[in-house]
């Protein structure tokens, strides 16, 4: 297509203001028309008409993730219960009832900074990653590519595309080599699209528009260029997720957790409707009633699980990164937890990666160095200054090796280069050989290659099984004259001879096989993705200690509907000779049976199936496209360390269900307690600002749960919320608790014959010892301190807020909280009751789990995940220091 020059736009004056364009209309119109309503050119803008424009449009970005203490107490005024408990304590206060509104207001501001003190290190822990993580883009400004944050794009910016990358903005295509586009995320459509510059009609569905890359799409082969026409909430992907939640997504936890917490406040609020009616009818002061039925309603109300979440994830990912783990977002970690199916590469996770030449196997009497130097010619890379440049991996330790004719290769003159590409699997050069020839020389897979031979010996292919047999790498090479030949093309590549094998060795990585081992106890399943051959993979596999039910070819999966791929991954561990298509396809296909699944790759062809899967995972020295589409980089290509990720993303669910079950036996079991006492006492059973003070004093020593050790069998295999086991939970400790709270009132009653101030104070320090104490119990299937100690933190933080509790009615505070000091005798009943309460909760705790809970077969998938989590690249955090955004790359493509 004719394209029009246009130079970088300069700023000279006064001009038209630039709109951005929507794709259904960018998509129908010829570029230059395109360039000419954005004001733009081939150059791209210059900086200073950037800036102009940076200044209207505004970042690129979706959203903002920027830590505002503000806003951190806003979420935690966002309680209707704890507004209306100030509202309250305020008009008491100007009722005459000064005392109890002071404490009561003191109280709930201490709350408060307690709720906002932990969030807002939790949201400085998840800018701080934000901040570690840069996703950038190619752009040509002034003529020049160069590499910045994409949230600085603007309309009329040109960006260059390449494979694996996320589209960063809606772009109108100026070229395209053969450019496809993975559109599911907008179009649902799994099946990569062709991009071309070429105009569509006008009126074109999304799903059409061939001449527009949209925001939010991932390139799937190819590269191309096109102008930027829309940014931010202006694209087609912004307008979809406009209608998101502002904040990054949740996972599935967290949603369990969010309808837990309405489930217990739907039940509190009935029950304080009940508990207030009751305080009424027995003719109690309004104020008085109202303000104790709030009080009890925010004591039930699960205020501290976001704290508590919070928390354990920032403090995860601080372990996390001492152990070489680096996730993007603070919820990767429970992602990490809840794999069930890892998929890895071969090549430097399993094996050492420290490929080596050992030996080639010439064919029909041709010389080894001979073989050896055909295979340096045909190589991706060049020679500079005595040394390869650019080539791959095997082309590197082919040409370090001793035996490598290095001299003979500077004698052939390349004409012509056709790439290596993963659906060919071979790369062919067109050379000038020292005697004078014109020859092709092929090189790849062997099964490619030798089905574009001619005549290939039945010893050629009995030595090349035997060399996949001992688990080597083996690249074939290939050649045929081709006088008169200017150019090359893949229909070149026929009627070859065969010259011989080159021979690889990449032994199996030392680590690899505990690390599999470790992953098996944790109830992964790993699972081989690999561009080798599958019988190399396969001995590499066993030899590692990791069976092999079963191999896939690329060839077969091709052959496979969806539904009958998905039907063999049952019984499928290894995946050879797979291309970057089918790497995706393979994991959207794990992921159709309801299961997490984690991808592990380093490279440009591992970029598609990272973004496909649940968690991508990609190393520190990876590719930039790699990096920037998985979900958590490893400072370490090592399987142990994936492992270490995994062990902490449990233990992380596993200490917030710690206090998901606290909350059901005792917050559960007090609501019964309080409305049961207000029914027969002459007074009520509690002060609102005691039970707010109880509740401050057990949150406070509850927020060092995510300090807990936590027992291997709750390590061992993946966690997903089951409601229904914490309603069962519910109906059989809350009662528990219930039983001692009678008992402490009937001893109260009595045993002390305690007046009103005596009886608050009893409960009051009953109440705090037992619900905090039986964390003790919960935190372990396993018999408490015996086969399963708790953190020093935790330990200590329980037992101090216990110890403060105990010491208040005996302090100068007492009278003022309406605290009276305790007889003696009733800590010896208290004793009693506490060792009584934990006992039976031990053995309701056996008997509830004389059975593992079984893990829910599947989870519930939110259509809007997939877009929820792309939406989350498009974030704006604290914006890069000036003058260091930009930086100058070489220009690359067409």
């Amino acid at each position: 297509m004719s394209m029009r020059t246009r130079p970088a736009v300069a700023n000279t004056g006064p001009r038209q203001p630039v709109h951005a364009l929507s794709a259904a209309i960018a998509a129908a119109q010829p570029v230059d028309q395109v360039m000419a309503a954005l004001d733009s050119g081939d150059g791209g803008l210059t900086e200073a008409e950037h800036t102009r424009r940076a200044e209207v449009f505004g970042p690129n970005s979706l959203r903002t993730h920027r830590v505002r203490l503000a806003s951190v107490v806003a979420r935690q005024l966002r309680s209707p219960l704890l507004l209306l408990l100030a509202v309250t304590a305020a008009v008491a206060f100007f009722l005459g009832e000064r005392t109890d509104a002071v404490v009561i207001g003191a109280i709930v501001a201490m709350s408060v900074g307690l709720g906002t003190v932990n969030e807002f290190r939790a949201e400085q822990a998840a800018d701080s990653l934000r901040d570690r993580i840069r996703h950038r883009v190619v752009v040509v400004r002034d003529g020049v590519a160069r590499s910045i944050d994409l949230v600085e794009l603007v309309p009329g910016d040109i960006v260059e595309l390449r494979a694996g990358e996320l589209v960063p903005a809606d772009l109108r295509l100026l070229s395209s080599t053969g450019l496809h586009c993975d559109e599911s995320v907008l179009t649902g459509e799994a099946e990569p699209v062709r991009k071309s510059p070429e105009v569509v009609p006008a009126g074109s569905p999304v799903a059409e528009l061939a001449s527009c890359a949209l925001m939010g799409t991932v390139v799937a082969s190819g590269t191309g260029s096109g102008m930027v026409i829309a940014t931010g909430g202006d694209t087609e992907f912004g307008r979809i997720a406009a209608g998101l939640a502002h904040r990054e997504p949740e996972t599935e936890f967290q949603i369990g957790l969010r309808r837990f917490s309405m489930l217990l406040v739907r039940v509190a609020a009935i029950l304080t409707i009940g508990i207030f009616a009751v305080n009424l009818v027995l003719h109690r002061p309004l104020l008085d009633a109202l303000m104790f039925s709030l009080a009890i309603a925010v004591g039930i109300s699960p205020q501290l699980l976001p704290a508590v979440v919070s928390t354990g994830l920032a403090a995860g990912s601080r372990l996390l990164a001492q152990r070489k783990v680096l996730v993007k977002r603070l919820v990767c970690i429970e992602d990490l937890g809840d794999t069930e199916v890892l998929f890895t590469d071969k090549t430097g996770t399993l094996t050492e990666g420290r490929i080596e030449f050992m030996r080639a196997v010439p064919v029909d009497g041709a010389a080894s160095a001979d073989v050896v130097a055909l295979g340096l010619v045909c190589a991706d890379g060049s020679i500079e200054n005595g040394a390869l440049v650019g080539g791959d991996a095997l082309d590197t330790a082919l040409w370090a090796a001793p035996v490598a004719p290095r001299a003979a290769v500077r004698e052939y003159s390349r004409a012509a280069t056709l790439p290596f590409d993963h659906r060919r699997r071979m790369i062919s050069v067109l050379v000038d050989s020292p005697g004078g020839g014109r020859v092709i020389v092929t090189k790849g897979a062997p099964e490619a290659v030798l089905a574009r031979c001619e005549q290939v010996p039945e010893s050629a292919i009995g030595a090349l099984d035997a060399e996949f047999a001992a688990g080597h790498r083996v690249v074939a090479v290939a050649t045929r004259a081709a006088s008169g030949m200017t150019s090359l093309t893949a229909s070149e590549e026929t009627g070859l001879r065969l010259a011989g094998f080159l021979i690889f060795l990449d032994p199996p990585k030392s680590s690899a096989a505990a690390a599999i081992s470790r992953l098996t106890t944790l109830g992964i399943t790993v699972k081989v993705i690999t561009g080798d051959h599958p019988g190399v993979a396969a001995q590499v596999c066993e030899r590692l200690g990791l069976p092999v039910n079963g191999t896939l070819s690329g060839a077969e999966v091709d052959r496979l509907t969806d539904r009958e791929l998905a039907e063999r991954l049952h019984t499928t561990t290894v995946f050879a000779r797979i291309d970057p298509e089918q790497k995706a396809r393979i994991v959207r296909a794990q992921r159709s049976l309801g299961v997490d699944v984690a991808f592990l790759g380093d490279g440009v062809n591992d970029a598609l199936a990272l973004h496909a899967a649940d968690v991508g995972i990609s190393v520190d020295a990876a590719t930039d496209v790699a990096k920037d589409a998985a979900d958590v980089v490893l400072l370490e290509k090592d399987l142990q360390v994936l492992a270490d990720g995994v062990t902490q993303g449990r233990r992380v669910f596993a200490n917030t269900m710690k206090y998901v079950l606290m909350g059901t036996s005792s917050n559960f079991g007090n609501m019964f307690s309080a409305a049961g006492a207000s029914a027969f006492l002459p007074f009520l059973p509690m002060l609102p600002s005691q039970i707010l003070l109880n509740n401050l004093l057990y949150d406070a020593g509850q927020l060092a749960i995510p300090t807990d050790t936590v027992d291997e069998e709750q390590l061992a295999r993946p966690s997903r919320w089951d409601i229904a086991l914490i309603r069962r939970f519910m109906l059989v400790f809350g009662p528990i608790s219930s039983i001692f709270d009678f008992a402490t009132f009937g001893v109260m009653l009595w045993v002390f014959h305690a007046g009103e101030t005596l009886f608050h104070t009893g409960w009051f320090v009953e109440s705090l010892a037992t619900q905090t104490l039986v964390l003790f119990v919960i935190r372990t299937r396993r018999t408490p301190f015996f086969r399963s100690h708790p953190s020093v933190v935790l330990l200590t933080a329980a037992l101090a807020s216990v110890g403060i509790g105990a010491l208040l009615p005996v302090t100068p505070l007492a009278s003022a909280l309406g605290f009276t000091p305790l007889p003696a005798g009733f800590f010896a009943a208290l004793l009693a009751m506490i060792v009584a309460y934990l006992a039976l909760a031990e053995a309701a705790k056996r008997w509830f789990f004389r059975t593992p809970p079984p893990v829910p077969a599947a989870r519930d998938r939110r259509t809007d995940h997939r877009l929820r989590r792309r939406a989350a690249r498009f974030a704006l955090g604290t914006p890069a220091a000036p003058g260091t955004s930009a930086q100058p790359v070489q220009a690359f493509g067409p």
